[in-house]
C-alpha cells in the first residue's frame, strides 16, 4: 500500500516536470499562459478627436490681421451651432485663411510672420489643430469677360514672389508641424484654388488658350508645389485642388489620367508622391464635381471632361486618397438629390469611397442641412476621418518579470479613412498601487488601422526591473509630438463605453494583469 502511494507521488510529480517544462519561455522563467477574453461595447457617442470632422473657418488678412483666440479654439471642441446652419458641430480642426493681400509684388512682412506664430500658440493651447491655406485673394469681380461672374485680373502674384514668400514661410510652418494637420497648397489663382490665375495659366473661358493649361503652366504649377513640400514638414500632407495637379506634378506635363496610384508598399512614406493629397471645394457639386474630375490638357492635347475622363480621374483619387489627407467642403446645391442621404443620394458613400477625414462646418449650408433633414448628418459627423471601436481582446491574467506576453486585439475602423498622420500605438501597464506607468509601443502602424476590421497581435516584453504587482491595461494613442503628446485633447478616443479616461488621453482595456 505504502509502495503503490510513492507510485503515485512520483507520478505526479513527473506530470508537474512535464507541465512546467511546456509553460517554461526562452528565458526559462515559468510563466502562466492562461488568457482572458474581454469584450467591449461600442458607443455612439459623437465626440471630439484629433485630425478629423467638421471644421471651422476663419480668414485673415495681411493688410488687417486677427489673431486666432486659444477660449474660442477651445470651445470649437464643444457642441455649437453653426451661424446659418440647422445642426451642430464639434470640431477639431480649423481651416485658416491667410489672405497676402498686400503683398503681391513684395515680401511678407515680419509682423505677419510673427502672428502666425501667434495663431500656432493659440492653436496649441485650444487643443486643436490648423489647415493653412496662403492666399492672395479671395475675391471675384464681375465684369465684361466669357465668365461674367469673375473677371481678370484676379489678383494672384508672379511666380518669383510665390517662390519668395513660401521661403519666409517655411520656418514658422517647420517650427509649427505640431499643430498643423495638413496644408493646402493655395498661392495659385483665386481662393488659391489654382484655377482662375493671372500668371499660371487660366484654364477659364476667360484665359484665351483653349481652355486648357499649357506645358509652361504645369511646369511652374509643379515648381510651387515642389517649394510647399519642402518648406512644409517633411512628416505633413500638402493637399492640391484637382488629382490632375497630383499627377503631373508625380509623373510630368504629359501624365495620362490613368496614371498610377499610390499603393500599400509607397503610401505614408517620405516620398513627394505619398505626401501630396486633396481639397475637393465642390463636394458632389455635380457629375465632375465643378472640374474636380476634369482634364486640362497640355500643350500638345484638348482639355477632356467625357464620362470616361471623369471615371478615370475618379478612379485614381479613390485609389490614391487611402494613403493622403482628404477634406474639402460642399459648394452648391445644383447636384440634389445625389448630394443628399442615401438612399436617394449618395453622400456618405462618396465620403467612404475617397476616404474624407473633414468637411467644412460653415459652407455650403444648403448642402449640409440637407444631411441633417435627411437623416445622415449624425453618421457623418462621427464617421468623417477615423472611428475606432474596440470589439474583443484576449490578455494574459499574469506575467513573469524578464519575460514576454502575447496579447491579440479586435478593433474595426467605423470611419471613413484613416488617420494620415504618424501616431504611435502604446500599451501601457498602469501600477493600481502606485499609479506608475510602464509604457511599450507596438508594431502596428495606426495610419494602416483602414476601414474594416483589424487583428492588433503583439509580443510585449515585461522588463526584469519592473515592480511586483497588479496592473490596468490601457491602450494609448497620442501625438507623436513631444509638445501634444501628454495632452489628452490630441490623443485618440476609441468609440467604446466605459473605456475614456478625459484626464489622461488614456483608453483603459478593462482588465488587470499580475506581474510577478
Amino acid at each position: 500500500m505504502k509502495r503503490r502511494y510513492n507510485n503515485f507521488r512520483l507520478r505526479a510529480y513527473f506530470a508537474a516536470l512535464l507541465l512546467t517544462a511546456a509553460c517554461k519561455d526562452s528565458d526559462s522563467k515559468l510563466v502562466r499562459v492562461e488568457k482572458l477574453n474581454v469584450a467591449y461595447t461600442e458607443s455612439t457617442a459623437d465626440f471630439p478627436n484629433p485630425e478629423r470632422g467638421f471644421y471651422r473657418y476663419s480668414e485673415t488678412y495681411a493688410s488687417n490681421f486677427a489673431a486666432l483666440n486659444a477660449d474660442e479654439l477651445k470651445g470649437y471642441r464643444t457642441l455649437q451651432t453653426v451661424s446659418g446652419a440647422g445642426y451642430q458641430v464639434l470640431s477639431t480642426l480649423v481651416f485658416r485663411y491667410y489672405i497676402l493681400d498686400n503683398v503681391t509684388a513684395g515680401p511678407i512682412q515680419a509682423s505677419f510672420l510673427a502672428n502666425i506664430e501667434k495663431d500656432m500658440v493659440a492653436a496649441r493651447s485650444g487643443g486643436v489643430k490648423i489647415i493653412p491655406r496662403f492666399v492672395y485673394t479671395v475675391e471675384q469681380k464681375s465684369g465684361d469677360c466669357p465668365e461674367g461672374f469673375i473677371c481678370p485680373p484676379y489678383g494672384d502674384a508672379a511666380k518669383a514672389v510665390v517662390l519668395n514668400h513660401i521661403s519666409q514661410l517655411k520656418p514658422v510652418l517647420q517650427a509649427n508641424a505640431d499643430v498643423i494637420a495638413c496644408v493646402q497648397l493655395g498661392f495659385i489663382g483665386t481662393w488659391g484654388e489654382q484655377y482662375y490665375s493671372d500668371f499660371f495659366g487660366d484654364a477659364s473661358t476667360n484665359g484665351g488658350q483653349g481652355n486648357k493649361l499649357l506645358d509652361r503652366n504645369w511646369l511652374d504649377r509643379a515648381e510651387v508645389l515642389r517649394a510647399m513640400l519642402d518648406a512644409v514638414p517633411a512628416d505633413r500632407t500638402v493637399q492640391v485642388r484637382y488629382p490632375q495637379i497630383k499627377q503631373r506634378y508625380v509623373y510630368g506635363v504629359n501624365a495620362p489620367i490613368s496614371s498610377a496610384p499610390l499603393t500599400d508598399a509607397d503610401g505614408f512614406t517620405a516620398t513627394d508622391n505619398a505626401r501630396i493629397g486633396f481639397h475637393n471645394d465642390c463636394f458632389l457639386a455635380s457629375t465632375n464635381d465643378l472640374g474636380t474630375y476634369e482634364d486640362y490638357g497640355n500643350s500638345a492635347s484638348p482639355r477632356a471632361s467625357s464620362g470616361s475622363v471623369i471615371n478615370a480621374l475618379r478612379s485614381y483619387m479613390e485609389n490614391d486618397s487611402k494613403y493622403v489627407a482628404v477634406g474639402g467642403e460642399t459648394c452648391s446645391d445644383d447636384y440634389s438629390p445625389a448630394n443628399d442621404c442615401e438612399p436617394a443620394g449618395k453622400a456618405q458613400a462618396e465620403f467612404a469611397a475617397m476616404h474624407y477625414s473633414y468637411i467644412n462646418a460653415h459652407y455650403n449650408n444648403n448642402v449640409n442641412n440637407d444631411w441633417e433633414s435627411g437623416g445622415c448628418m449624425d453618421n457623418i459627423k462621427k464617421n468623417l476621418g477615423y472611428r475606432f471601436v474596440l470589439l474583443n481582446g484576449s490578455f494574459p491574467d499574469n506575467v513573469v518579470r524578464g519575460t514576454s506576453m502575447s496579447i491579440v486585439i479586435n478593433l474595426k475602423n467605423a470611419g471613413y479613412a484613416s488617420p494620415f498622420n504618424k501616431r504611435v500605438a502604446k500599451l501601457l501597464l498602469r501600477n493600481k498601487q502606485t499609479n506608475e506607468v510602464q509604457s511599450f509601443d507596438l508594431a502596428t502602424d495606426v495610419r494602416k488601422w483602414f476601414s474594416g476590421n483589424h487583428k492588433i497581435e503583439e509580443n510585449i516584453k515585461i522588463p526584469e526591473s519592473m515592480a511586483v504587482g497588479d496592473y490596468e491595461l490601457l491602450l494609448n494613442l497620442p501625438d507623436v509630438y513631444e509638445s501634444l503628446a501628454g495632452k489628452s485633447e490630441y490623443s485618440i478616443r476609441l468609440a467604446n463605453e466605459e473605456v475614456w479616461e478625459e484626464t489622461t488621453g488614456y483608453n483603459r482595456l478593462n482588465h488587470t494583469i499580475k506581474v510577478n
